[in-house]
């Protein structure tokens, strides 16, 4: 299996980090950790578990994320994630929206640590990978620093050495999810002050690093960054992640090498029937900021979700880029 490393992660997102996107960022990155979206323990265990559990081989190092909050579940399901080749499973309590909350599942677990120490005790016992939790630094009206302290002390308690910090309380009541992201404001110090007080904890930090060089600020303090949404909104960010945090200096592809691999990739999922605007839909940023993107863009938002689309849709789109380098 292959070891993790958490120095530098893409983060969980929904609707977004599936297995066509990890898949279009490992192209990019070799080393970056690559985590799936949230997965209910009910869609796994009372739906199609494979479409859910599906990834490609090439995107590992890859984390499943759970949602859930009965023990039992949870174990069952850290089983599954182990059987099918993931190499972590995290269990979300951070998501703050209220159709998670209502199942007791994100960010409402904060106020009851021990129900999740008992669901993060449970995946331990059944599993051999690593079980990670990742929460916010409050919920509500939670005290601040001794609220954070006492949850992570109870879910350390089990054996979880790993905690992924969004440096952000949640609001579950008149804030949507995205105003989650950005409302409440960023407290990095209060992951640096839990850093020190847990020394043999690994700290990884997340909420608001939008360049890598913000994200090279932290390594002294924490043991890693995960990024969320700038990843996804412009993917060629990770194009100097493996040189930066892993000291390693193989040659990076350029974007339209990138381009032509993820085609590749495309073209073999469309023979098995999948639709192409599945896929596109997580490419175009990649040419962010580069003269042609606009026009990349436009043409496959509007051309790639027939139903009858083919790879020639991005072939068309790549040529808006070339004839901008031919011409630069």
């Amino acid at each position: 299996m292959i070891k993790v490393s958490r120095r530098f992660s893409v983060a969980p997102m929904m609707d977004w980090s599936d297995r066509h996107c990890r898949y279009l960022w490992r192209l990019i990155s070799k080393n970056a950790l690559l985590y799936s979206e949230m997965v209910t323990t009910g869609a796994l265990i009372h739906g199609d578990a494979a479409r859910f559990l599906e990834f490609n081989q090439a995107e590992e190092p890859v984390a499943l994320q759970l949602g859930g909050s009965n023990a039992q579940d949870l174990a069952k399901c850290a089983r599954m994630a182990q059987d099918w080749g993931y190499n972590e499973v995290n269990l979300n309590c951070g998501c703050p929206s209220d159709r998670v909350q209502n199942g007791m599942i994100g960010a409402i677990l904060m106020k009851h640590a021990p129900l999740v120490a008992d669901g993060m005790k449970a995946m331990q016992d059944a599993v051999d990978i690593d079980v990670t939790i990742k929460h916010r630094i409050g919920v509500d009206d939670m005290e601040d620093y001794a609220g954070l302290v006492d949850f992570v002390g109870t879910i350390a308690d089990t054996g979880c050495k790993t905690f992924i910090v969004h440096a952000r309380k949640a609001w579950l009541q008149g804030l949507s999810p995205k105003q989650n992201r950005e409302i409440p404001p960023l407290q990095y110090e209060m992951v640096y002050d839990l850093k020190q007080q847990f020394p043999d904890l690994e700290i990884i930090l997340n909420g608001g690093l939008h360049n890598l060089e913000l994200c090279q600020e932290q390594i002294p303090l924490l043991d890693g960054v995960m990024v969320g949404r700038e990843a996804y909104s412009n993917p060629y960010i990770l194009a100097d992640v493996d040189r930066l945090f892993y000291d390693d200096k193989h040659v990076i592809p350029s974007r339209i090498e990138v381009a032509e691999a993820f085609m590749d990739y495309c073209q073999k999922q469309i023979r098995e029937g999948l639709k192409l605007k599945y896929m596109t839909r997580h490419i175009l940023g990649l040419f962010q900021g580069v003269p042609g993107a606009r026009s990349f863009r436009r043409h496959i938002s509007e051309n790639a979700y027939h139903d009858g689309a083919t790879i020639q849709v991005l072939e068309d789109a790549l040529t808006f880029v070339r004839k901008e380098q031919i011409n630069a």
